[in-house]
């Protein structure tokens, strides 16, 4: 075990010195690419503000933190989910897994981000030009996760990012690495969670609709057609810190307290608290809190 712990102290090392690597996120406030990593999934965990990366298991876990894939208590799983976005946007999220033994846990999973028909208009026809166009944005991710433990357990994502607007499009891949740590100090409940987001290539996008016709200057010359340089888009990273302590009251009744830091590369840096109170596992309610500082301040 205290191998492990060596492990486990050498990694939460690792991640605080990436919080320099992603200092100063609030001057790139709106710059970065990608967005539809940053959608999350599953209404307990949004309800409560992302808030239980340390104790999230299942499916669910792929998006907050791979590490708790493998603590879900069934051998295989499967979830598809569908949600309303903004702007008449939806979201749908389909995963699978399944436990090899000893081996650990492997999932799949996909993820889209439905905008939906868009007029296309122009300078000269801003009233339409009749052309509708479909943005198609996805995001196909394979997923290990692993108990080396029954108290320690470590996962990771490998995300093909796809984005196609009419005749552009931009392909790029990613990387999330988490941890997860149950009981920390001997103390039943009390979880420790550490997870590093969205690492990868900057997104590029590139294809014929960045070619425009030039204007000639006169002459027997044909059409000249230049090509627009699109400026590269740095994925959304962050890392995500966070504990939880989750506490049985009485037979029917318990409570779970979430809390974590959020430190991004791409805007200000968050924190998170959430709350949970069950009766027989049946009833739930929930809620949580988002407070960025530096935000307030500015």
């Amino acid at each position: 075990m205290s191998h492990l712990k060596r492990v486990i102290f050498t990694i939460l090392i690792l991640c605080f010195s990436l919080f320099e690597t992603f200092g100063g996120g609030q001057n790139r406030a709106g710059t970065s690419g990608a967005p539809e990593l940053r959608i999350p999934v599953g209404a307990r965990y949004f309800a409560m503000v992302g808030s239980p990366i340390a104790s999230v298991s299942g499916l669910e876990a792929i998006y907050w933190n791979p590490a708790g894939v493998d603590f879900s208590p069934n051998s295989a799983n499967a979830l598809f989910s569908y949600r309303s976005y903004i702007a008449d946007m939806n979201v749908n999220f389909a995963a699978v897994s399944g436990r090899l033994g000893d081996f650990g846990s492997i999932g799949l999973s996909f993820r889209s981000l439905n905008i939906g028909e868009i007029n296309v208009t122009t300078l000269d026809q801003p009233d339409g030009t009749g052309q509708i166009i479909n943005p198609s944005y996805f995001i196909l991710g394979l997923t290990y996760s692993k108990k080396l433990t029954d108290r320690v357990s470590i996962g990771g994502n490998f995300n093909l990012i796809s984005e196609t607007i009419d005749k552009v499009s931009a392909t790029g891949f990613s990387f999330d690495f988490g941890v997860q740590y149950k009981n920390l100090f001997d103390l039943n409940g009390f979880d420790l969670g550490v997870v590093v987001k969205n690492l990868g290539s900057p997104m590029q996008y590139d294809g014929n609709g960045l070619y425009v016709e030039g204007q000639s200057t006169g002459g027997d010359r044909g059409p000249t057609y230049l090509k627009v340089d699109a400026a590269s888009a740095e994925l959304p990273s962050e890392i995500v810190m966070g504990l939880t302590y989750q506490r049985q009251l009485d037979a029917d009744n318990s409570i779970s307290l979430s809390t974590s830091f959020q430190n991004n590369n791409y805007t200000y840096d968050d924190y998170k608290i959430g709350l949970e109170y069950s009766f027989k596992n049946i009833l739930y309610v929930r809620g949580g809190y988002l407070y960025s500082p530096q935000a307030t301040e500015d």
